[in-house]
């Protein structure tokens, strides 16, 4: 690991191509602070200082990857509606390409709204429809994959599914079944729905706890030996390349055929989780496009996670910070 030049490595990612496809979501942060409990009911009055808003769930992964440097686009079906205008307006003040992004007059863009005192998030609202898209939708959305393989030629592919629907099964395998016919690698970060229709895909990377509720687990150890019989669950089912899967605190594990390794954490200030699956999904399916090494994917990946886990609220890898950190720890 000593002998990386990480200067020249994170030159490399400006020359990769990747497109994220998923449920992007608008996050809304209102930060205020409690002073009194209100008159009409037993709960605080939060006094509102400020609004922010950010790039959330699979928009959040397409934000990593251009803060890396990579050649990003965003292939979803948001709302015909003023959130849907925000977020496509930042995608694009975040150099992410929205030529592929579909809009449709009868789903809202999902918008989760974060209410926050002294940094402890105090209650969430969330507008979103969840329903699958519809027939006509998803073929819109596959001809716009089609298209975006064709022109683009990238060198990778993101599913990131926060069950709102655009993931459909028909989606999920179709866009699989497209990639393999244009040589382009697959990445997932799953969600329970649709756990065991990514057939085929690349890189197969759930949290543990995603993968003890798929496969119905209710042991508490994590070693190695447990940990590669998962992964040979996991391969029986999907047929999969590699597993990489996120164990909180503990690290994280990969293997592929008979290498296989736990990395644990390094010693961070945890602040807010949220976010930190996009941002190790994307460094991860970043890294292994730019060099098909397993072991440097999962490595700067781990570092990744645990830094944008010391920011409150959903953040994007800083390229900066993660080089800093890669030349320290590596």
């Amino acid at each position: 690991m000593s002998a990386i030049n990480f200067d020249k490595l994170f030159d490399q990612f400006s020359s990769i191509k990747a497109g994220v496809i998923g449920d992007v979501m608008l996050d809304t942060y209102w930060w205020g602070h409690v002073d009194r409990i209100s008159p009409e009911a037993p709960v605080p009055v939060v006094a509102l200082d400020k609004k922010e808003y950010r790039i959330g769930g699979a928009g959040n992964v397409a934000l990593n990857l251009a803060s890396l440097g990579a050649k990003v686009s965003v292939l979803s079906m948001i709302g015909d509606d003023e959130d849907g205008a925000l977020l496509k307006q930042m995608f694009e003040s975040n150099t992410i390409r929205t030529n592929f992004l579909l809009h449709s007059n009868k789903r809202i863009t999902t918008n989760k709204t974060r209410i926050i005192c002294r940094n402890q998030q105090m209650m969430r609202l969330d507008a979103e429809i969840t329903t699958d898209l519809t027939e006509g939708e998803e073929r819109q959305l596959l001809e716009r994959v089609d298209q975006y393989l064709q022109n683009e030629k990238p060198q990778v592919i993101i599913f990131e599914d926060y069950n709102k629907g655009v993931l459909t099964e028909r989606v999920i395998k179709e866009v699989i079944a497209l990639c393999k016919g244009y040589g382009v690698l697959t990445a997932v970060d799953p969600k329970r729905k649709n756990f065991f229709s990514y057939d085929g895909v690349d890189i197969f990377k759930p949290n543990l706890k995603e993968v003890k509720d798929g496969l119905n687990l209710l042991t508490d150890d994590i070693s190695l030996s447990i940990l590669e019989d998962i992964h040979g669950q996991l391969q029986n089912k999907l047929k999969h390349s590699i597993s990489f899967i996120t164990l909180s605190e503990k690290g994280v594990f990969y293997q592929q055929s008979g290498s296989s390794r736990i990395i644990p954490s390094h010693l961070r200030s945890i602040s807010d989780v949220s976010g930190a699956g996009d941002t190790v999904i994307a460094v991860a399916s970043l890294l292994y496009a730019a060099t098909k090494d397993l072991d440097l994917m999962a490595e700067v990946a781990n570092i990744a996670g645990g830094i944008v886990c010391e920011e409150v609220g959903t953040v994007a890898i800083r390229k900066e910070i993660l080089l800093r950190e890669c030349k320290l720890l590596l």
